[in-house]
Protein backbone atom coordinates (compact mmCIF):
# COMPACT_ATOMS: atom_id res chain seq x y z
CA UNK A 1 0.00 0.00 0.00
CA UNK A 2 2.66 2.25 0.74
CA UNK A 3 4.57 1.64 -2.43
CA UNK A 4 1.57 2.64 -4.53
CA UNK A 5 0.78 5.85 -2.27
CA UNK A 6 4.80 6.94 -3.24
CA UNK A 7 3.83 6.18 -6.87
CA UNK A 8 1.14 8.29 -6.61
CA UNK A 9 2.81 11.27 -5.34
CA UNK A 10 5.68 10.56 -7.39
CA UNK A 11 3.15 10.39 -10.61
CA UNK A 12 1.04 14.14 -9.21
CA UNK A 13 4.46 15.72 -8.86
CA UNK A 14 6.30 14.80 -12.50
CA UNK A 15 2.68 15.75 -13.84
CA UNK A 16 2.70 19.15 -12.28
CA UNK A 17 6.15 19.54 -13.94
CA UNK A 18 4.80 18.25 -17.03
CA UNK A 19 2.08 20.87 -16.96
CA UNK A 20 4.30 23.45 -15.67
CA UNK A 21 6.59 22.72 -18.51
CA UNK A 22 4.28 22.75 -20.98
CA UNK A 23 2.94 26.29 -19.34
CA UNK A 24 6.25 28.00 -18.83
CA UNK A 25 6.10 29.46 -22.10
CA UNK A 26 2.46 31.32 -21.45
CA UNK A 27 3.61 32.19 -17.44
CA UNK A 28 6.81 33.86 -18.31
CA UNK A 29 4.97 35.72 -21.71
CA UNK A 30 2.21 36.87 -19.81
CA UNK A 31 4.00 38.14 -16.70
CA UNK A 32 6.35 39.89 -19.12
CA UNK A 33 4.05 41.48 -20.17
CA UNK A 34 1.88 42.57 -17.52
CA UNK A 35 5.50 44.33 -16.47
CA UNK A 36 5.62 45.27 -20.08
CA UNK A 37 2.52 47.04 -20.86
CA UNK A 38 3.83 49.17 -22.92
CA UNK A 39 5.95 46.31 -24.78
CA UNK A 40 2.99 44.13 -25.12
CA UNK A 41 0.86 47.06 -26.67
CA UNK A 42 3.86 47.51 -29.06
CA UNK A 43 3.45 44.07 -29.86
CA UNK A 44 0.08 43.69 -30.57
CA UNK A 45 0.50 46.62 -32.91
CA UNK A 46 3.13 45.53 -34.69
CA UNK A 47 1.39 42.20 -35.77
CA UNK A 48 -1.80 44.77 -36.66
CA UNK A 49 -4.04 43.51 -34.09
CA UNK A 50 -6.88 45.57 -33.35
CA UNK A 51 -7.29 47.68 -30.55
CA UNK A 52 -3.36 46.95 -29.04
CA UNK A 53 -4.05 47.73 -25.41
CA UNK A 54 -7.12 45.65 -25.11
CA UNK A 55 -5.50 43.07 -27.20
CA UNK A 56 -2.05 42.78 -25.13
CA UNK A 57 -4.72 42.81 -21.70
CA UNK A 58 -6.03 40.08 -23.32
CA UNK A 59 -3.36 38.13 -24.23
CA UNK A 60 -2.27 38.85 -20.51
CA UNK A 61 -5.15 37.28 -18.90
CA UNK A 62 -5.50 34.29 -21.19
CA UNK A 63 -1.68 33.28 -20.80
CA UNK A 64 -2.05 33.66 -17.08
CA UNK A 65 -5.68 32.64 -16.20
CA UNK A 66 -5.20 29.33 -18.65
CA UNK A 67 -1.84 28.38 -17.28
CA UNK A 68 -3.52 28.64 -13.46
CA UNK A 69 -6.39 26.58 -14.61
CA UNK A 70 -3.98 23.58 -16.15
CA UNK A 71 -1.69 23.72 -12.94
CA UNK A 72 -4.60 24.05 -10.66
CA UNK A 73 -6.56 21.11 -11.93
CA UNK A 74 -9.80 23.59 -11.76
CA UNK A 75 -11.21 23.13 -15.40
CA UNK A 76 -7.59 21.94 -16.49
CA UNK A 77 -9.41 20.72 -19.86
CA UNK A 78 -10.87 24.08 -20.49
CA UNK A 79 -7.21 26.01 -20.05
CA UNK A 80 -6.08 23.69 -22.01
CA UNK A 81 -8.43 24.24 -25.13
CA UNK A 82 -8.17 27.93 -24.31
CA UNK A 83 -4.16 27.72 -24.66
CA UNK A 84 -4.83 25.26 -27.82
CA UNK A 85 -6.75 28.18 -29.57
CA UNK A 86 -4.63 30.85 -28.43
CA UNK A 87 -1.78 29.00 -29.63
CA UNK A 88 -2.88 28.60 -32.78
CA UNK A 89 -4.16 32.31 -33.51
CA UNK A 90 -0.89 33.60 -32.54
CA UNK A 91 1.46 31.00 -34.71
CA UNK A 92 -1.02 31.90 -37.57
CA UNK A 93 -0.44 35.37 -36.62
CA UNK A 94 2.92 35.73 -35.63
CA UNK A 95 5.04 32.96 -37.58
CA UNK A 96 3.64 33.38 -41.03
CA UNK A 97 6.96 31.76 -43.06
CA UNK A 98 5.31 31.03 -46.14
CA UNK A 99 5.16 35.24 -46.97
CA UNK A 100 9.47 35.31 -46.26
CA UNK A 101 11.38 34.84 -49.15
CA UNK A 102 14.03 32.05 -49.22
CA UNK A 103 16.41 32.48 -46.57
CA UNK A 104 17.43 32.06 -42.79
CA UNK A 105 14.51 33.89 -41.67
CA UNK A 106 11.94 31.52 -43.45
CA UNK A 107 13.45 28.73 -42.25
CA UNK A 108 13.82 29.77 -38.35
CA UNK A 109 10.16 31.46 -38.90
CA UNK A 110 9.01 27.76 -39.85
CA UNK A 111 10.68 25.63 -37.28
CA UNK A 112 9.09 28.41 -34.79
CA UNK A 113 5.51 27.52 -36.38
CA UNK A 114 5.64 24.02 -36.00
CA UNK A 115 7.08 23.92 -32.69
CA UNK A 116 4.06 26.21 -31.80
CA UNK A 117 1.90 23.76 -33.63
CA UNK A 118 3.34 20.85 -31.60
CA UNK A 119 2.16 23.12 -28.30
CA UNK A 120 -1.24 23.42 -29.50
CA UNK A 121 -1.33 19.49 -30.12
CA UNK A 122 -0.34 19.03 -26.61
CA UNK A 123 -2.92 21.33 -25.27
CA UNK A 124 -4.95 19.36 -26.99
CA UNK A 125 -4.23 15.99 -25.54
CA UNK A 126 -4.24 17.68 -22.30
CA UNK A 127 -8.19 18.52 -22.72
CA UNK A 128 -8.91 15.04 -24.09
CA UNK A 129 -7.13 13.67 -21.08
CA UNK A 130 -8.46 15.58 -18.43
CA UNK A 131 -11.76 15.12 -19.86
CA UNK A 132 -11.61 11.30 -19.91
CA UNK A 133 -10.12 11.29 -16.57
CA UNK A 134 -13.15 13.06 -15.07
CA UNK A 135 -15.45 10.73 -17.17
CA UNK A 136 -13.47 7.34 -15.46
CA UNK A 137 -13.83 9.07 -12.03
CA UNK A 138 -17.49 9.43 -12.23
CA UNK A 139 -17.56 5.73 -13.20
CA UNK A 140 -18.50 6.27 -16.79
CA UNK A 141 -17.09 4.28 -19.60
Amino acid sequence: MEGQQQDSTTWRWLQFLGLLGLCAAYLQGGLNKLVDFPGAVAEAAHFGLPFPPVTAAATILVELAASGLILSGRLRWLGALVLCAFTLAATIIANRYWDLPNGQERFMTANSFYEHLGLAGAFLLVALWDRRDATTRMGRH
